[in-house]
């Protein structure tokens, strides 16, 4: 299996759960620019950001943390590829159905405001999350509406959509975005797997989100928690390429917390171990088919 393999490294995520569990989750801006390089040095082609707020850790949709966050990767001596979440404020939360009440808890903004950090900074990547769904007692909205209207926001800033797909629906819906000529080719999936909401990371799922993408698409997918490593050795096997990272899991292995860049190590170690190789942001961006920003 002489291919080339891409690696991102979803370096801190957007949940508050993970703050009490692992002391150094990257917060600051400072923080999550350091643990991106460390991880592209340790082989990832591409860096997943989310940002945090820098007093109390919570996550944080704030253009001005994100601004800083990709000028500092850009100062540095890098090319890894900047990929940025616009998968913030979409929650929706009802504290009552009779009547309807919308909750204090609820972050959800328009399609604008979810990806005016994208469409400005112009990163070469920003994920684009087809699907509503519910996650406990909240629901992440992605109406049809919405989700055009995204697209056509990143297509008109020369940002890829990374089409972030959490069952198989979600790909059917990727792919009337694409129908209609609001995501360019080719385009990159990437399969959300065992997230608690979502498609479980087993193979016959993998195979089934695989076996019904567009003709020509690129993709990829991840696996939470314990599910992390072997979902990397099952993605590469069945030809995808693969994102780790804190945001996914924060375990090196039973009761060892784990950093970045040890994650990126031990999905490097399977993939060489597969008989694959590891790509460079520069053929990651060949494969995906963007150029380099900034």
């Amino acid at each position: 299996m002489s291919r080339k393999v891409i690696v991102t490294c979803a370096v801190t995520g957007g949940s508050s759960a993970t703050l009490a569990k692992h002391p150094n989750i990257p917060k600051t801006p400072s923080q999550i620019v350091e643990a991106a390089l460390e991880a592209a040095k340790a082989g990832a082609a591409i860096v997943h950001i989310h940002v945090r707020d820098p007093e109390t850790g919570e996550p944080s949709n704030r253009f001005a943390l994100y601004e800083q966050v990709v000028k500092k990767l850009r100062d540095a001596a890098t090319d890894v590829v900047i990929n940025l979440t616009c998968g913030m404020e979409g929650s929706l939360q009802l504290d009552s159905l009779a009547p309807i009440t919308i909750g204090r808890a609820s972050s959800l903004k328009s399609p604008v405001e979810r990806t005016i950090h994208a469409v400005n900074l112009q990163p070469e990547l920003a994920t684009l999350d087809c699907g509503t769904w519910s996650s406990g007692e909240s629901i992440y909205v992605a109406r049809m509406s919405d989700l055009r209207e995204m697209a056509t926001l990143m297509r008109d800033a020369g940002v890829k959509p990374e089409l972030e797909c959490f069952e198989l629906g979600h790909i059917e819906i990727a792919k009337k975005l694409i129908s209609e000529g609001k995501v360019d080719s080719p385009p990159l999936f990437q399969f959300c797997l065992s997230t608690g909401y979502g498609a479980p990371a087993v193979p016959i799922v993998m195979h089934a989100m695989r076996d019904i993408l567009p003709s020509g698409a690129i993709w990829a997918g991840f696996g939470c928690s314990a599910d992390e490593m072997p979902a990397v050795a099952q993605l590469v096997g069945l030809g995808g390429h693969v994102r780790v990272g804190l945001e996914d899991n924060i375990y090196l292995r039973r009761g060892v917390l784990a950093s970045n860049a040890q994650l990126v190590e031990n999905a490097v170690g399977i993939i060489e171990r597969m008989g694959a190789n590891v790509a460079t942001p520069t053929e990651a961006r060949e494969i995906i088919g963007v150029v380099k920003r900034g």
